[in-house]
């Protein structure tokens, strides 16, 4: 471990120029090492070459932090796969250790952070093996997060089912349309505990409304495909509109965006990703500059007591966050008039509640007076709760817009009511190629034409038009948008592999379709899914891909249907000259691949030559079989 160029305050400006609020370092991975010189372990910073031996990242990242007015969270992962105690009883005080040094050195942090990480293979102490733990017991959470508690008052504890902040059940960076922030853990078997590693993913996007706790969701997604840095995947960091069409869905639902930012091996993080993040910060600074219902003149039909000074539905502007708009007690189903101070343009509407008093609002309707002087209805909701953002598919123009709270089972507590107006921007085209290796671009947008590249770079008025479907039989990097004057669309990008066209799956009849792996089409799957396993471990493909090839990575995206069964735990993929004798090309793991069931990019050590490949699936995750949606080959990297 010896990054060449680590700067803490590289990353945590970039983060700042995000608009995100704070940074949770990851301290200790699964792996074991930890980023500060600690006493537990020898397996820490201070023995790598890095500062001499004399560095501490955690400390710069504090330092990093405090100079540009960011908080500071820390995450010690609880499974480790290097240390030989791991399993044992004794592991237990280890990792307490861990946390008591990190509290106490670190100033305070804003979070502690714990995922669901509870075992599976490693290197404990030397020996290769698999050491698996009773989650719901091993980690003594309640005892352990008492120290968080006493060291770390203010820190928000985060785990799969809180206490304070839970997991939102994917690592797409998505809260559910409707989001309640209150939660009712439940338990993995019938009379066990609750516990960190357990999160039904339904509750988690959703939550519990009238649920026993209050433990608003948090929505974690990478920047890049995965969570790790690979010079491959710089094509494919996400763009400033994908990372507003996450807000949105995070923020804009109730919950947080906790955005995974993967320094590279200078310990930077690459031109790409601090691009994204500051085109990102920017278009959240330009959209919620001005509030354009400020100097509204408002007009509700109910007010609490008939008390204006303490209740009236001024405070909806005063850009308090705790003041707010209430109605008496048997007023659930209030209406609000805005007469704006003008003709305003706008295509966001945002609102909050006092959260103190609770999560109250079951829906709303947003309406415009039209020209000819009727009501019509623009947009809905469903839960408000600390922040909601209702993002409409078009602008409108209007002077009196109308509030109406359509359902709460209680008296409303409004906070906040705000319209903005994002700026004009052009949906990204969709991009697909057919088996025989011809790629179409579509694209909803006629009177502004669609560039592309095919070296990875960002299409610009000087690339490419496209006018008809052409062949890509190589494979390669795609990126296209729409460019018009003074306009530039969202970018997409696809990365694809060597055409399929001549490929075929050797020798089988089986009723499961596995031609359906190499077809191109990402809404079909291979699946040997049944009520019983019919097929012994390890389930597996072979083709034929006609001619020989260079081969310098592998591809397998999981069954896009956000359905779990069948998706694939550990891999094989095997190599062969004439499609009776292999030899191993790349064997390994697919972590996190139910909470984040992207295209999985398979790397080789070294280039190999081959015209036939075999994937075999060495583990299931979940179900009764596999499930593959398509596997591919690349040749350019």
């Amino acid at each position: 471990m010896n990054p060449t160029q680590f700067d803490a305050k590289q990353i945590v400006g970039a983060a700042k120029a995000g608009g995100f609020k704070g940074i949770i370092v990851v301290a200790k991975h699964h792996d074991g090492l930890c980023l500060w010189p600690t006493k537990t372990t020898d397996h820490n910073i201070s023995q790598s070459p890095w500062r001499n031996g004399k560095g501490d990242m955690i400390k710069e990242y504090q330092l990093a932090c405090d100079a540009l007015g960011l908080k500071l969270g820390i995450y010690c992962s609880p499974w480790d796969r290097n240390n030989a105690n791991y399993g044992k009883p004794e592991y237990l005080e280890i990792y307490r250790n861990q946390l008591k040094e990190l509290y106490a050195n670190y100033g305070p942090l804003f979070t502690s952070w714990h995922d669901g990480a509870n075992g599976g293979n490693g290197y404990y102490g030397g020996a290769r093996e698999v050491r698996n733990i009773d989650r719901t017991t091993y980690y003594d959470w309640e005892n352990t997060w008492a120290i968080t508690r006493k060291m770390q008052p203010n820190a928000v504890l985060f785990g799969d089912v809180g206490p304070d902040t839970r997991w939102v059940g994917n690592e797409m960076g998505h809260a559910g349309e409707t989001c309640w922030a209150t939660y009712t853990p439940v338990a993995p078997d019938e009379g066990r505990k609750p516990a960190n590693g357990y999160v039904k993913s339904e509750l988690g996007t959703e939550g519990t409304r009238n649920g026993k706790y209050w433990i608003p969701a948090e929505c974690d997604v990478p920047l890049r495909p995965g969570w790790f840095y690979h010079a491959a995947q710089d094509p494919q960091v996400k763009t400033s509109a994908e990372l507003l069409d996450l807000y949105f869905q995070s923020v804009g639902r109730g919950a947080a965006l906790d955005l995974g930012l993967s320094p590279d091996k200078r310990g930077l993080l690459a031109d790409q990703d601090v691009a994204s993040l500051k085109r990102f910060g920017d278009l959240l600074k330009q959209i919620f500059a001005v509030n354009l219902a400020q100097g509204a003149e408002l007009k509700a039909s109910n007010i609490r007591g008939n008390n204006r000074a303490t209740y009236g539905p001024q405070f909806l502007l005063d850009k308090d966050r705790y003041s707010y708009w209430a109605t008496d007690d048997q007023i659930t189903k209030p209406e609000l008039i805005l007469t704006l101070s003008g003709q305003k343009t706008f295509n966001i509407i945002q609102l909050r509640e006092n959260i103190k008093l609770g999560q109250r609002i079951e829906a709303v309707a947003i309406d415009i007076m039209d020209a000819k002087g009727e009501w019509k209805e623009i947009g809905t909701a469903t839960s408000i709760g600390s922040n909601r953002l209702i993002r409409l598919n078009e602008n409108v123009t209007a002077k009196k817009v109308r509030l109406r709270i359509t359902g709460s089972p209680v008296c409303i507590a409004l906070s906040d009511f705000g319209l903005f107006k994002e700026p004009e921007h052009l949906r990204a085209p969709e991009i697909v190629r057919a088996k025989s290796g011809i790629v179409t671009i579509t694209s909803a947008y006629r009177k502004s034409p669609v560039h592309y590249t095919l070296d990875g770079s960002e299409p610009v008025l000087s690339s490419p038009v496209y006018t008809k479907p052409f062949l890509l039989a190589k494979g390669g990097t795609i990126k296209a948008r729409n460019l018009s004057a003074g306009l530039w669309g969202d970018i997409v990008t696809k990365i694809f592999g060597i055409g399929k066209m001549d490929w075929k799956v050797l020798g089988t009849s089986d009723a499961s379709h596995p031609e359906y792996a190499i077809d191109e089409d990402e809404k079909t799957n291979w699946n040997t899914l049944s009520p019983e396993l019919i097929k012994d471990l390890p389930c597996e493909v072979a083709v034929d891909m006609g001619k020989e090839e260079l081969i310098k990575a592998f591809t397998y995206l999981p069954r896009q249907d956000h359905i779990d069964e069948g998706l694939i735990g550990q891999y094989l993929v095997s190599i062969s000259d004439d499609g009776v004798n292999w030899r191993e090309a790349r064997r390994g793991d697919f972590h996190n691949i139910e909470a984040n069931p992207v295209q999985q990019l398979i790397i080789l050590d070294q280039p190999v030559k081959a015209r036939y490949f075999k994937f075999s699936a060495l583990k299931i995750n979940n179900g009764k079989g596999i499930s593959v949606a398509e596997l591919g080959v690349v040749t350019v990297l």
